[in-house]
């Protein structure tokens, strides 16, 4: 995705996630890094990752990397996850938002299920929003995601669902993407 949206002149930015990458000293398995945001309490998981994307985008605005004018969020499942805090943070400055894999219930750890954090961000996002949907998502039932893709605020949000389970993708996935943020953001 970077580079797609590097090719319209746009710069691209990826963080890690907690207890992800240069964050931990060497890498966890889901079910530790799981255990530990659950053990730090979710929702100053999600508020901490929120000021990690806005102190980004500022550093990369101030650096004259990137404009605050084009500014796009793009994550599934876990980017979803942390991108919801994320973009409800950056406000009316974001310009689009593509989210999916993700939703209101999920088979992993209870201690990261948090339905109404994730529904009370989601109504906070006036962008226009794409939601990429796995039909036969088997760690995020299709119904939790349908209730999500419905609390978007933005008057301008598409569905687009796709046959197969939580890790495929079809090939032209990243295409659709690509074309919706480019759209609202060049």
């Amino acid at each position: 995705m970077a580079d797609l949206v590097t090719s319209s002149g746009c710069a691209a930015a990826a963080i890690d996630g907690p207890f992800h990458g240069e964050r931990v000293a060497s890498p966890l398995t889901p079910t530790e890094y799981q255990g530990r945001m659950a053990a730090e309490g979710l929702g100053q998981v999600l508020d901490r990752m929120a000021d990690d994307w806005v102190a980004t985008c500022d550093a990369l605005a101030g650096a004259g990397i990137a404009d605050r004018t084009r500014q796009a969020y793009f994550g599934l499942s876990m980017g979803t996850r942390f991108g919801l805090a994320a973009a409800r943070a950056l406000g009316p400055e974001l310009k689009c938002a593509v989210f999916g894999k993700f939703g209101t219930q999920s088979i992993i750890n209870p201690g990261l299920h948090a339905p109404d954090r994730v529904l009370n961000d989601a109504s906070a996002i006036t962008a226009p929003v794409l939601f990429h949907l796995q039909w036969d998502d088997e760690v995020f039932p299709r119904s939790g995601q349908l209730r999500l893709f419905d609390a978007f605020a933005s008057p301008d949000k598409e569905l687009h669902g796709f046959a197969g389970g939580h890790r495929r993708t079809p090939e032209h996935a990243p295409a659709i993407w690509y074309t919706f943020i480019n759209r609202h953001i060049v």
